[in-house]
């Protein structure tokens, strides 16, 4: 027990770290209490708690098929003429309704929805400090403490995360964005293990089912996310091009438990499961959306709200990566990539799938800029780069915490 609470697991570093994620959260909570006080539950909202509560009643499996008649169902719904969620498998409603078993069944009614709503954010509250704390781990591996933490306080801060972990008027993407993450960083960091002189299949067995259940989370919140499978295959085949076997069992190990965990939401009926995959739409991509100039600009107003700071780091990111030899290695590489290949993938999505691609390149996107950053924190022009970057956070913090208290509070 005691070489489990060591300096590099307790240290200054994670107390600052989770300092950051309790304000990132209370961000979020602040969002949540304006909406029980002032808003009604959206139809969206409604229809995910019906379909996983009817669900976990043992009724009918959430969006295989929907019992709703045509027309009831908002648009921010996904299905087609069989009543077939083709964007999403049964996990977010079940996530959405789960903990509400934990009130008596009279509790449920309308009069006490203020409390009851409560326990439906609260598995999005905690995605959204999961996100926060991966992407700290991450950052910090690849970049160091500063990169670690300028990453961090650009997602605390940034209102596009903080609206989606309060399940604020938007879609439940951040699942999709959680998941995303950790199979690709979880990818890399398995095919990096493969050069240790062990048995490597056995040995990372932890690592293949956290990558079973990330990919099983990405997924599950959103079909055409099954991509991300194959990127992270071609990360783990370029990091360990000598381990191709090993990668392959692994990956394929993973992508079995990713299966049967998605099965599992289906509470494991093979049948229902099968139409449903047969339904879904795995890949919606047209290519329409780069044709049109408009979609664009609305392209980068989504990413500008993941992190408004990005308006300037990220030029000065891509001049400094473009320009510069020393900031070209895997771990500024690797995540520019993922950010801007789903960007693109947003683009030709131009339905629900679309917005979870444009969220889930937020977090690339600081872990690029981050690293950059501190790179460039490292040459001569130290103390300009600090001087600008802190002026730059702390004008972002400002704005954005500014932005928050401006909205209605009952």
């Amino acid at each position: 027990m005691s070489r489990f609470f060591t300096r590099e697991r307790f240290g200054w570093a994670q107390f600052l770290a989770g300092g950051l994620l309790l304000i990132f959260l209370a961000q979020a909570v602040w969002l949540v209490r304006s909406d029980l006080r002032v808003f009604d539950p959206s139809e969206a909202e409604q229809a995910l708690l019906a379909a996983g509560w009817r669900q976990i009643q043992g009724g009918v499996i959430a969006g295989a098929p929907y019992p709703d008649a045509p027309g009831t169902l908002p648009p921010e719904i996904s299905r087609d003429a069989d009543g077939f969620d083709t964007e999403r498998s049964p996990l977010l409603p079940l996530v959405t309704a789960v903990l509400l078993l934990v009130l008596p069944q009279g509790q449920l009614d309308a009069g006490f929805s203020p409390y009851w709503r409560w326990l439906m954010h609260i598995p999005f509250l905690a995605c959204g400090i999961f996100l926060g704390a991966s992407l700290w781990y991450v950052a910090r591996r690849l970049c160091g403490n500063t990169g670690g933490f300028l990453a961090l306080t650009l997602y605390c801060f940034s209102p596009a995360m903080i609206q989606a972990a309060a399940l604020w008027h938007t879609d439940p993407d951040i699942f999709a964005a959680w998941g995303s993450f950790g199979a690709i960083f979880t990818a890399i960091a398995v095919a990096h293990t493969l050069y240790a002189p062990r048995e490597v299949v056995l040995w990372n067995w932890r690592r293949i089912v956290l990558l079973g259940v990330a990919l099983a989370i990405a997924v599950g919140s959103e079909f055409s996310m099954i991509i991300v499978a194959l990127v992270a295959l071609g990360f783990m085949l370029y990091v360990a091009p000598i381990r191709r076997g090993a990668v392959f069992v692994i990956w394929a190990s993973s992508s079995f438990l990713a299966v049967l965990l998605l099965l599992a939401a289906y509470f494991f009926h093979l049948h229902i499961f099968l139409q449903g995959l047969h339904h879904a739409s795995f890949w919606g991509a047209t290519w329409r959306g780069f044709t049109v100039p408009g979609v664009y600009g609305a392209v980068g107003s989504q990413i500008l709200r993941g992190c408004s700071a990005l308006a300037l780091l990220l030029p000065v990111a891509l001049a400094a990566y473009l320009a510069w030899p020393r900031a070209r290695y895997f771990g500024n590489t690797a995540p520019g990539l993922v950010a801007f290949f789903f960007v693109v993938m947003g683009m030709a999505h131009p339905h629900i799938a679309g917005a979870g691609f444009l969220l889930a390149s937020v977090p690339f996107f600081l872990i690029f800029v981050s690293g950059v950053t501190a790179d460039l924190m490292e040459t001569s022009y130290r103390p300009l780069v600090t001087a600008c970057i802190g002026g730059l956070v702390g004008a972002y913090i400002v704005w954005n915490i500014a932005a928050l208290l401006r909205i209605p509070h009952g």
